[in-house]
């Protein structure tokens, strides 16, 4: 990132520049149309896109399988759409998914490992005369040790602009997805981790509550991989089982990457305890774009779903019906004490009248 023009203002710099790197990197690439990739604000006259060749003439991103210490030769093309000559930096980046689902590309001052340290452009920087376009040939080197599978980055172009007003710097952004995968032994694997059920019950004795299910997706494998979801819970011996509605996929995670889900099932009969299971079933995307199922991953856990204006309820009917049992047990206790003491009365009355 960029150092602002004072020092005083670094706070503002960052929020500013992540901002306008959210948007810009990510609708060039994740949004990615199969042309150039427009900016999202007016302030970025230029575009990007995959330059025609014998990878194909309509790319809408980078996509190569290649060999431990393979060689790829490409290009991009930059066009200036504004009225001024453009001046950009061009530099590769490795790739992330953020928070809200959508790859995004390391700044220029984080360190990259994978395909933003393999991609080298053939020039640190290009000029754009308005109107006109420059391809951008660039070389990626796998290092003889790289690891099986996906590799996710990007080729970048960026424009720094002062901005006197606010004194700060804004980094604007456009680039192109690259992913490599690597030869070698294919592992794709998700893991459902930290699984939890959490019951909310209604006021109503009788009425059925809610469920939430949490957890987290864990690509633990060597793809990028999304999946499919199902939920449900169900009561002791599988009774009443509940399923989710439809599950929103998951982002595609890249290897080593996890999500966190939160899903919501409706109308779930209390029945002390509950139990959630989760069912992921992985979906892979091959170097051509084709996708395939794997094998469903599953995963349950246990909860308490106790229906306690229920159990309220009842405790005050067993409480009442013992106080009622108790107060019988005392009364006839003291009939019969009365009754004894009135018999012991007129015998002694009897026996008195006798001996008189």
């Amino acid at each position: 990132m960029q150092a602002p023009l004072a020092p005083r203002r670094i706070t503002v710099t960052a929020l500013v520049r992540t901002v306008v790197l959210a948007l810009l990197t990510a609708l060039a690439l994740t949004t990615l149309p199969a042309g150039p990739a427009h900016a999202a604000t007016g302030d970025v006259t230029w575009t990007v896109r995959t330059a025609p060749n014998d990878y194909g003439a309509d790319r809408s991103s980078f996509s190569h399988a290649v060999n431990p210490g393979g060689q790829i030769k490409d290009a991009m093309v930059v066009a200036n759409r504004g009225k001024d000559p453009l001046t950009l930096a061009v530099y590769a980046a490795d790739g992330y998914t953020t928070g809200t689902g959508q790859l995004d590309l390391l700044t220029r001052d984080k360190k990259s490992v994978g395909v933003g340290a393999w991609l080298h452009a053939d020039r640190a920087s290009v000029v754009v005369r308005p109107g006109k376009t420059v391809t951008v040939p660039f070389t990626i080197t796998v290092p003889d040790n790289a690891t099986p599978g996906d590799h996710v980055g990007g080729i970048l172009t960026s424009l720094k602009q002062p901005d006197d007003e606010k004194g700060i710097n804004v980094d604007r952004r456009l680039g192109i997805r690259v992913k490599l995968r690597v030869s070698g032994e294919v592992k794709p694997s998700l893991k459902v981790e930290n699984l939890k059920v959490a019951y909310e019950g209604k006021l109503t004795p009788f009425a059925s509550g809610d469920a939430t299910l949490t957890y987290t997706i864990h690509n633990t494998g060597n793809v990028a991989l999304s999946a499919t979801q199902k939920g449900s819970v169900a009561g002791p011996f599988g009774w009443f089982e509940k399923a989710a509605g439809a599950i929103s996929p998951p982002p595609e995670l890249l290897p080593g990457e996890s999500w966190k889900m939160r899903v919501p099932v409706k109308g779930v009969t209390p029945a002390f305890t509950l139990t959630a299971t989760t069912t992921l079933t992985p979906v892979l995307t091959d170097a051509s774009g084709s996708t395939s199922s794997l094998p469903p991953v599953e995963a349950t856990a246990t909860g308490w779903a106790v229906p306690w204006t229920l159990l309220v309820l009842a405790l005050l009917l067993i409480a009442a019906a013992t106080t009622t049992t108790l107060l019988t047990r005392r009364n006839r206790r003291r009939r019969k004490e009365r009754e004894d003491t009135r018999v012991r009365e007129a015998v002694e009355e009897a026996l008195s009248t006798g001996k008189s």
